[in-house]
């Protein structure tokens, strides 16, 4: 090489200095730190969040499961009934999926 390229090319860094650039050890826990606590922080707000928008099914699955037993005992009537006789069965299903039906259209247009 000759005097020119040698000075052409980048003065060589010591490898054992840190950059500037860089944060010390220090600097880069702390950081580290207040992201985690504000992630936690971030966590505890959209959990609330959660809670508050679940809160109306929670709520209606509390009252369901309030009347567990007495809905066992109907479903359980109504199997013996439609083991017995099950043309009424799906005369009574089909009439109720058809007033299901009136009532969501019914809903619709009431919007």
């Amino acid at each position: 090489m000759s005097a020119d390229s040698r000075s052409r090319l980048p003065a060589r860094r010591d490898v054992t200095e840190p950059s500037r650039a860089a944060p010390s050890r220090t600097e880069r826990k702390a950081q580290l730190e207040a992201r985690i606590e504000q992630q936690r922080i971030d966590i505890l707000v959209e959990a609330s969040r959660y809670r508050e928008a679940s809160r109306p099914i929670d709520e209606g699955w509390q009252a369901l499961m309030r009347f567990k037993a007495p809905l066992y005992a109907l479903g359980g009537v109504l199997l013996l009934k439609s083991a017995r006789h099950p043309n009424s069965l799906l005369r009574v299903a089909k009439r109720l999926a058809a007033g299901a039906l009136l009532l969501r259209r019914a809903r619709r247009l009431l919007r």
